[in-house]
């Protein structure tokens, strides 16, 4: 059986927080660990940000993000309707960011990639972004790997 959710938010910095509490709440019923946890929370909290900062100018809109847990997969989409990216192999580069003189690092999407197990980026001018990130998780690889 799949659990799914959908959440709509204000692109709005007090936000990010939120949405990083709501997908690891959503998320407990596979039973992460606390360290796939903090990669998920990190992953969507990079996710957001970007949306808010980039997508917005920190100007406002609307966040949407869908979570579905199916197959013990966490299936996670997150999507803004901002200026979307010129760009998206650059956007991809580590510590490329389009926001130097506000001290971005431009390692939003490496981390996303980094602590997911699938990633893609979509994104149209004009129209907006959308982040599609994965997380599998083994219950029996798992408690081997914690008996140990």
């Amino acid at each position: 059986m799949e659990n799914y959710m959908k959440l709509e938010f204000s692109a709005d910095s007090k936000n990010e927080l939120f949405a990083r509490n709501v997908i690891s709440s959503f998320c407990l019923s596979i039973n992460p660990t606390l360290s796939e946890l903090c990669d998920i929370k990190t992953a969507v909290s990079e996710a957001v940000t970007n949306s808010i900062v980039h997508a917005y100018g920190g100007k406002g809109g609307k966040i949407i993000i869908e979570a579905s847990i199916k197959d013990e997969i966490l299936h996670i989409t997150i999507t803004d309707f901002g200026k979307g990216i010129d760009d998206i192999e650059k956007a991809l580069e580590p510590f490329y960011t389009t926001l130097a003189d506000e001290e971005r690092s431009g390692m939003g999407f490496t981390i996303m990639q980094t602590f997911m197990n699938d990633f893609s980026l979509h994104s149209v001018v004009g129209e907006g972004t959308v982040v599609d990130m994965k997380k599998y998780f083994n219950v029996k690889e798992k408690n081997i790997k914690q008996d140990a």
